[in-house]
């Protein structure tokens, strides 16, 4: 059971790589914008991490106003559109909607935010004006949505921003680490052209923070700097077996697909993905969707504790992976140096530990999966080393800040996984403006709008 690439004839890799989200059209947006309650003090609104006026959007949409409730999302976070497709609406915003209450389904507000977002990528509505430079320069670290977001604000004001990307292409998580069937290249490249046709922005691609630029240098140069590069590697096992071939991280194996073609990008015949967060979930599925005949997620809790949502978990039983619950990984058995087996142990649910969850303990009783390939999708930890000579305090490897995301270091700023170990895109779209508003304070100049 070797791993392979080309699995797939060509038209079935595009198919299954093409766009999942059906948008929806002109008259059923009418039709789920004139369902809409408008509340007061609207719980929708309150449950979104970056604030966006919900009622508002959607009664613009009503009116037959596009342009406006594109406005009005993209006001309140310049990524609307890729959060439009990402972000776990039913934990959000459409799980706040009062309807659910009155035993109706909830607005379908992730599809209406997508309907005008993506009326403005389609043509390129020029909605916001940049201010004349004010003679204030920031650098950011890293073109993910923090940091995308963080110098989408400063730029507006009349801040000149440099941003420094390890990578090619600008994005970050949204370009590199999302299964490509919810957020396809083009439509990344169409974001993120959007977001930097405001000016005053300069990305220098191919710059790895530790590497090609120093933290010090950018501290000493510019007035301000933002940190926004994610997060590291994914977390080992720490288990026998876990260098044999075969053996993968969850990011990288994600990585691969979006910057690979189908050629180059192996897959098991049987593969076990240990983890059920949404990273799991999105590996799971791509290596069904890349041919792999059977695909097995293992997670130590059970159904109730898992931190995918359900409709993740649902989209990857419809794809016909399977769950073995309440089991970890113990070794990874190989024959000739390659997976050959995971060996797991099988769990029982303890007293809460400090998640809150039932602390998964061994039964003393094992079971051995028959795989080829093993995607570990553990989490990530955060990077290290990177700041040479420049010390900022951090817990545990993630950045400490104060509430406008400054670290111990007055002049420099951070957001994003680097800062909270792994969140939604929209909760780093809001650490992005929260930095800027408080950068714009530091340079003298009040931000308005953010």
């Amino acid at each position: 059971m070797p791993l392979k690439a080309q699995r797939l004839r060509s038209e079935e890799y595009a198919e299954n790589f093409s766009d999942i989200h059906p948008p929806l059209t002109d008259t059923r947006a009418q039709v789920e914008s004139n369902r809409c309650l408008y509340c007061y003090d609207a719980p929708c609104t309150k449950a979104c991490p970056t604030s966006i006026d919900v009622p508002h959007f959607i009664k613009q949409i009503s009116s037959g106003n596009i342009k406006g409730s594109a406005h009005t999302i993209l006001s309140a976070n310049i990524m609307g559109a890729g959060c439009a497709r990402v972000c776990p609406t039913e934990k959000l915003c459409e799980g706040a909607c009062v309807l659910n209450g009155l035993h109706h389904e909830p607005i379908p507000i992730g599809l209406l935010q997508r309907h005008a977002t993506d009326a403005a990528l389609r043509n390129n509505w020029k909605l916001f004006e940049r201010k004349p430079s004010i003679g204030k320069k920031v650098a950011v670290v890293g073109a993910g949505p923090a940091g995308l977001a963080c110098a989408h604000a400063l730029s507006c004001e009349g801040v000149d921003v440099t941003i420094f990307e390890k990578e090619q292409k600008s994005g970050g998580l949204m370009t590199y680490g999302i299964a490509a069937y919810k957020v396809t290249p083009e439509f990344c490249k169409d974001e993120t052209d959007f977001i930097l046709n405001i000016g005053g922005i300069d990305v220098k691609y191919g710059q790895a923070l530790g590497k090609d630029i120093s933290l010090e240098k950018l501290e000493q140069e510019y007035d301000a700097v933002f940190l926004a590069m994610g997060l590291g590697n994914t977390r080992r096992l720490d288990i026998p077996g876990e260098e044999l071939a075969g053996v993968a991280d969850a990011i990288s194996f994600i990585y691969d697909i979006r910057t690979k073609s189908s050629a180059e990008v192996a897959v098991g015949e049987k593969v076990a993905v240990i983890g059920m967060g949404m990273t799991a979930i999105d590996a799971a599925t791509q290596s069904k969707r890349l041919g792999a005949r059977e695909v097995t997620m293992v997670y130590r809790r059970t159904k109730n504790e898992m931190p995918c949502t359900q409709k993740e978990f649902d989209l990857a039983m419809l794809d016909g992976c399977q769950v073995v619950w309440l089991a970890a990984p113990k070794k990874i058995e190989g024959k000739d140096g390659k997976v050959a087996a995971l060996v797991c142990d099988e769990m029982t649910l303890g007293k809460p530990d400090a998640s809150g969850r039932r602390a998964p303990e061994p039964t003393g009783k094992t079971i051995t999966l028959d795989v080829d390939m093993v995607i570990k999708a553990t989490g990530q930890i955060p990077f290290g080393g990177l700041f040479g000579k420049v010390a900022l305090e951090n817990k545990g490897g993630k950045i400490t800040v104060n509430a406008m995301r400054q670290t111990s270091r007055p002049k420099i700023f951070a957001g994003g996984d680097c800062v909270n170990g792994g969140a939604e895109v929209v909760n780093a779209v809001q650490d992005g403006k929260d930095a800027a508003k408080g950068i714009l304070k530091l340079v003298g100049i009040p931000g308005h709008g953010l």
